[in-house]
């Protein structure tokens, strides 16, 4: 075996070796991002929240949808006087112009109530999508927090799915044991939780608003 080759081995050994090294002395952690989102109490605020604006707005559109139901049955008794043989054609006539203008004002109507649901459509998803984002900005500051005061290299998401939905992570024996972060991050997530009290007072002080 000439010098060449016996460098190259040389050096493909010592590359082995010092991969397997970095191995051994990096540590993994595991959190369940499901776990901790689900239980972070700003979370369950923001699906409160949600619901309140949804409420709101369907309140807001039911009242369309009565100012459309009227203006629909108040055009069916226009269209049913042009029908009575007793009308003069003078009468006829204003009713016919009547009927056309309430006709309009149907359609403007089931205009604004299709406008209406597009936006309110938006407006829930944009208000989800923000929400998640910065609760999850919570959740990756405390996690990036806790890996680095630990010396962890990485941090597996154990509820994370593939494109498929089958699990990302298949198997690890650190679910549970120290190296599981879930529990400590909720935790420190939860920390600052306002008090029961304090939420009703904060409502109370939202309504007199």
């Amino acid at each position: 075996m000439n010098a060449n080759v016996m460098k190259r081995l040389a050096g493909i050994a010592a590359a082995v070796m010092f991969t397997v090294a970095a191995q051994a002395q990096s540590k993994m952690a595991v959190v369940d991002l499901k776990k901790v989102f689900d239980g972070y109490w700003r979370t369950k605020q923001a699906d409160t929240q949600l619901k309140e604006r949804a409420s709101d707005l369907e309140k807001a559109r039911n009242g369309m949808v009565e100012d459309y139901k009227k203006a629909s049955e108040d055009f069916k008794k226009i269209l049913d006087g042009l029908n009575d043989p007793a009308a003069s054609a003078d009468e006829k006539e204003k009713r016919k112009k009547e009927a056309e203008k309430k006709q309009g004002e149907v359609r403007e109507l089931e205009t604004s109530i299709r406008t209406f649901d597009e936006n309110s459509r938006k407006t829930i998803v944009e208000m989800q999508k923000r929400m998640r984002e910065s609760v999850l900005r919570d959740i990756r500051g405390v996690v990036e927090e806790k890996a680095k005061t630990g010396g962890y290299q990485a941090v597996l998401d154990t509820a994370a799915e593939s494109i498929n939905q089958t699990p990302v992570v298949v198997y690890t024996s650190l679910v549970g044991g120290s190296d599981d972060l879930s529990d400590g991050v909720l935790k420190s997530l939860n920390a600052n939780a306002p008090a029961e009290g304090a939420k009703k007072e904060e409502e109370k002080k939202d309504e007199k608003k």
